[in-house]
């Protein structure tokens, strides 16, 4: 019986997860890391900036791949997205394939630990790169453990991957359509840092506040406050985001300090809520604040979007 109940399963989530990007649960993504044929067996990549997080324990055939192998400092600014060519080598390696599905997952469970962000940046990339098949396991290492299933301690390593040979590269947006894009009707800049960031009250930024015309929605408004790796559905948040007018009808475009906790409004807003105009500020508030030679407008204070 017990086989016969894994076989459907296999069989439910194989239609169901064909060529799109969104959740799974850990359940769901246990039975297809244990399908009997190798083959057809999910790319599964831990994405935490650890590596002796890795070390301690990891999803069965998980090969790590450090989020921040994919940004390095350009033209003065830190974490800047690498070039095409040394982001696709990056991705062969980990064995990133157009025919597979890609099972994506770090910890984050508890604030102010946000390896989720790692996750949601790594899917930003793929998704960029024309991957379609993705999902993030949702809840994480630690939804995973929570379910009684076992970690390893094991090294896996992915064959060689193979990348669609056509990209999506609207998903991304640069400043020149930053600037295009504030203030226009029916256009949304949505700032997914914390408030204190998004008012400049903060020690960690070169220039303080935010790009003028910009709402304030944490990231974390979207995530469990019990697991931080795990995603309220759309059904409770989506009355909030209403509340802040972050609504399907608009063009919208995210950011944060880096592009790791926009990435995440990215995700969930495109591949979870289902709104179908998101993109992503790659270059972020770090590098806003350095171009122009520091000359670009900025504003500080302001409440979250949706509260008082």
């Amino acid at each position: 019986m017990k086989s016969i109940l894994t076989l459907l399963t296999l069989a439910l989530l194989g239609s169901a997860a064909h060529a799109e990007i969104g959740l799974i649960s850990c359940a769901e993504a246990k039975a297809l890391i244990e399908n009997p044929d190798a083959s057809k067996r999910p790319i599964v990549l831990d994405t935490r900036g650890g590596y002796k997080d890795y070390f301690r324990g990891h999803l069965p055939t998980a090969q790590h791949m450090e989020f921040d192998t994919l940004r390095g400092t350009d033209h003065a600014v830190p974490v800047q997205y690498l070039p095409d060519d040394l982001t696709k080598a990056l991705l062969l390696r980990a064995g990133v394939d157009k025919d597979r599905l890609h099972l994506i997952y770090a910890t984050g469970d508890v604030l102010p630990n946000d390896e989720i962000l790692s996750s949601t940046m790594v899917v930003h990339v793929l998704e960029k790169f024309g991957v379609q098949n993705i999902k993030i396991v949702d809840g994480g290492l630690a939804e995973w453990n929570k379910q009684g299933f076992a970690p390893t301690q094991e090294y896996f390593g992915n064959p060689t991957g193979n990348l669609p040979k056509k990209g999506n590269p609207t998903v991304a947006a640069n400043i020149t359509d930053v600037q295009a894009h504030v203030g226009k009707p029916g256009n949304l800049l949505i700032d997914a840092r914390p408030l204190n960031e998004f008012r400049g009250e903060d020690d960690v930024w070169l220039r303080k506040g935010h790009i003028p015309g910009a709402i304030s929605f944490h990231w974390a408004r979207l995530m469990e406050k019990d697991n931080t790796h795990k995603f309220k559905p759309f059904t409770e948040t989506k009355a909030a985001l209403e509340k802040a007018g972050i609504t399907p009808d608009k063009n919208i475009i995210c950011y944060c300090g880096t592009s790791r906790e926009g990435s995440l409004l990215l995700f969930y807003l495109k591949h979870v809520a289902g709104y179908p105009d998101v993109r992503l500020y790659e270059g972020a508030w770090k590098e806003y604040v350095w171009l122009n030679d520091k000359s670009l407008p900025a504003e500080t204070g302001g409440n979250p979007a949706g509260m008082k």
